[in-house]
């Protein structure tokens, strides 16, 4: 039931950074598939006859909950790690599918989407466990919230929409100043030396410009991993459980769909390209 978080696999310093946080995610997509199977196994286990046998099975779950959670901040620092080389990768990723990538927010998911994933699972768990609720009985996941739990939830999601709210708000800032004096005038400049002989110039002003989009990052992902924290603090070990597997099940299975229509796509295109050819 347990799950270690090993690092020593997932290094940053090859090379190329975008090929190995490619290679990296592929192996934190195996790890997380792992750590899905570790909750489910636990989540099917009888729920506790007493005081002491839910204490020890809080305990083993807590371990089990801590080693996912590390596992998430591990990918957030090795994402950090990786963004200092090469930032832009980060916000146009090849290793996710374009389904995903059409639903990205400051280079990954939007945090406020934890807290919905949550209301949505506990109103399925509600609706498949109303019979047993309403004769007093635990339902074990995450249909057992109660009000003082709702009300702390609620707190932290409002603290979220406003955090959401001021990295927006800096990152179209940010976005805007590709529009800003200084890179209209070097542009025009660039195109009167012909175009590419300026590439230099526009190199040394666009870096600056992706160091203000690698800040925007580093402050949207601490909020990523803020969130899935403060969740994990407000949830029973058997809720937060559920609630990990219920993230784990829709990365995952999203991504492979994903995958799977960026496939069929490209398909398609080599059958079009094909008679092309033979012409």
């Amino acid at each position: 039931m347990s799950s270690a978080v090993n690092t020593s696999s997932h290094s940053t310093g090859s090379r190329n950074p975008h090929e190995n946080f490619e290679k990296f995610f592929d192996s934190w997509l195996a790890d997380q598939d792992r750590d899905l199977q570790s909750l489910t196994a636990a989540a099917a286990l009888p729920l506790p006859r007493t005081a002491d046998e839910e204490a020890a099975q809080n305990n083993r779950l807590r371990r089990l909950l801590n080693a996912v959670l590390a596992r998430y901040e591990h990918y957030y620092r090795v994402k950090e790690a990786s963004a200092l080389h090469d930032v832009r990768s980060m916000f146009n990723p090849s290793w996710t599918s374009t389904t995903e990538n059409l639903f990205l927010w400051v280079g990954g998911w939007r945090p406020t989407m934890a807290i919905h994933l949550l209301y949505s699972k506990c109103g399925i768990q509600v609706e498949a466990s109303i019979h047993e609720l309403a004769l007093g009985a635990h339902a074990g996941n995450l249909a057992d919230l109660d009000a003082a739990q709702l009300h702390h939830i609620d707190i932290l999601h409002r603290m979220v929409v406003r955090a959401e709210k001021e990295i927006s708000e800096e990152a179209a800032s940010a976005q805007e100043k590709v529009a800003g004096e200084p890179l209209v005038r070097l542009s025009h400049i660039v195109t009167e030396m012909g175009g590419g002989d300026g590439a230099e110039l526009l190199e040394a002003e666009m870096k600056g410009k992706e160091e203000d989009m690698r800040k925007m990052l580093e402050k949207a992902d601490c909020l990523r991993i803020d969130t899935l924290k403060g969740l994990v603090e407000i949830l029973q070990p058997m809720q937060a459980l559920h609630f990990f597997i219920a993230a784990a099940e829709l990365h995952l299975r999203v991504h492979d769909f994903g995958k799977m229509k960026d496939a069929e796509m490209a398909a398609k295109a080599q059958q079009v390209q094909a008679p092309a050819a033979a012409l």
